[in-house]
């Protein structure tokens, strides 16, 4: 039994070394994990689209959590959305990590994103990015049936309220951000710039790579 787990272990120490870790300053070992593009969820998408896969960040989460030389982990988001089941179930493992947690967004944090970005134990956002909340949608075949909008309603649920539990946002406040149908032109939702996002709560900090790394290796330390 001693051999199997030693051998997960070192699996798991691999498997997170991959790619990823940084020392600074000789200090503490830091998985840097990005996000970018759209996340791709049960469907495979076009070869020409940048795309975040969440077969390949599911059981890197799973090894960063597990591994002892990481210390603490930083996901750099810059998605347009994506997938929204496999977005919200990569967000669910970030929140549930007992390792310190922060994430930055930069560019862009757009749709399940917003989930992704607020997931981390502390969140930070650059001033030139933006964020954009706005309903859920779905493409493909749609019945239009009672049973259908209550699909909807029950999904836009489970998003809202993972939101609202990982920010300071209200749900009240959250919830006309993205019925708001004054901003896009031919959609419903909000894009917030970064200093807005931590006006409203949504985003904890504004700040800068330098910021972020200064507020890990302070939660790392404590």
């Amino acid at each position: 039994m001693s051999e199997n787990k030693s051998n997960a272990n070192e699996n798991a120490e691999n498997s997170a070394n991959d790619c990823g870790v940084t020392k600074l300053n000789g200090k503490h070992n830091i998985y840097c994990m990005t996000i970018i593009g759209e996340i791709e969820g049960h469907s495979v998408l076009p070869e020409q689209s940048k795309t975040t896969k969440y077969e390949h960040i599911i059981p890197q989460l799973v090894a960063i959590e597990q591994s002892p030389e990481i210390e603490g982990l930083i996901i750099i988001l810059n998605t347009v959305g994506g997938d929204v089941e496999a977005g919200l179930a990569i967000a669910e493992l970030i929140s549930g990590m007992k390792k310190p947690t922060v994430s930055f967004v930069l560019g862009g944090g757009h749709s399940i994103g917003v989930p992704l970005a607020v997931a981390a134990k502390h969140s930070f956002i650059a001033p030139s990015a933006t964020m954009t909340v706005h309903p859920v949608r779905m493409t493909g075949l749609v019945i239009g049936v009672p049973q259908t909008m209550n699909h909807f309603s029950r999904m836009q649920d489970r998003i809202t309220d993972f939101v609202i539990k990982n920010s300071k946002i209200t749900k009240k406040k959250f919830l006309s951000l993205m019925m708001n149908t004054n901003e896009l032109v031919t959609d419903v939702g909000s894009v917030l710039c970064g200093e807005k996002a931590v006006e409203l709560g949504l985003i904890d900090t504004l700040g800068t790579l330098g910021d972020v790394m200064e507020c890990l290796n302070k939660m790392i330390e404590e």
